[in-house]
């Protein structure tokens, strides 16, 4: 059978693959649409599996609130360069993601791969996508908060590589974007210090101690040295006690008293944070990724 242009255009828009990928599928299968459609979906869980050890830190970040502001999500998904994570591509299957995390509420990674979108699961999605990009996507961590009788804030940085999610009691919506936007700046472990877990303490108390000792200073001399270090290192650390990024003569505990506020639950996302990037040099990067295609 002759497999023409406008079968392997149709093939294409179909299944996202290459117009090569398309003609080559078409002609194993004598022009067999669904059996061509099939074989690319077969061959591209095969080149998946091939590439999911490849390293992934790159990618997008996205967070969403639903119209009713009662459901938010923050997500990331990542990829292998930056050059991927601003195809088009790959940003529409993060978009579709986010808002199934939104509408459905999964458990947990395996659960989300498993929700369907336009007939196929997000995993059959990211093994499409794998194939079509020709490197390893994966989504690797997402949010959802049901509200808790605040309001959401969320930010979003320009370059997409962080996002934020805050909930906030009192306050409106504007305060709430500014706390956002302040988390995704000032990176605070927690919002006060009795939330700050005890081994980090523990660490940074002796670290601060073995510093003050070598001072040769009296005993009690050390310890005042190292409690108003630990109240500097706590300042720095829990949300209420940094300095405000616009308005650094108070710290973001006052501006949220004034306001009859307070911070419910925040969130900060980070493209490949915790992710140990392999190095290579350029031209073993473009070779590898030759091999591996």
């Amino acid at each position: 059978m002759q497999i023409t242009a406008t079968m392997v255009k149709e093939l294409r828009e179909r299944t996202g693959a290459g117009m090569m990928e398309c003609k080559k599928a078409l002609v194993e299968t004598g022009g067999d649409m669904d059996g061509a459609a099939e074989h690319l979906r077969k061959t591209g869980i095969a080149k998946a599996d091939k590439k999911a050890g490849r390293i992934a830190a790159e990618g997008t970040v996205l967070v969403e609130v639903d119209a009713a502001g009662q459901h938010a999500a923050l997500l990331e998904v990542n990829s292998e360069t930056d050059f991927v994570a601003k195809d088009e591509n790959f940003g529409k299957f993060a978009a579709q993601v986010v808002e199934l995390v939104l509408d459905e509420r999964p458990a947990d990674i395996a659960a989300l791969g498993a929700l369907q979108s336009g007939g196929s699961s997000i995993e059959e999605m990211r093994q499409a996508l794998v194939s079509k990009v020709g490197e390893n996507i994966q989504v690797r961590r997402f949010e959802v908060r049901t509200a808790h009788g605040g309001q959401f804030g969320t930010y979003r940085h320009h370059n997409a590589r962080i996002g934020v999610l805050v909930e906030l009691e009192g306050g409106d919506a504007a305060l709430a974007k500014d706390i956002a936007m302040h988390i995704a700046v000032s990176q605070p472990v927690c919002v006060s210090e009795n939330q700050v877990p005890g081994d980090l303490l523990e660490k940074e108390r002796e670290i601060f101690a073995a510093q003050a000792t070598e001072s040769g200073k009296p005993p009690e001399i050390v310890e005042k040295m190292v409690q108003g270090r630990m109240k500097k290192f706590l300042g720095e650390i829990t949300l209420l006690g940094q300095p405000f990024v616009k308005d650094t003569d108070q710290s973001v505990g006052k501006l949220l008293k004034a306001a009859g506020a307070g911070v419910l639950y925040f969130q900060r996302y980070e493209v490949g944070e915790g992710i140990e990037k392999k190095q290579e040099d350029f031209a073993a990067e473009v070779m590898a990724q030759v091999k591996g295609s």
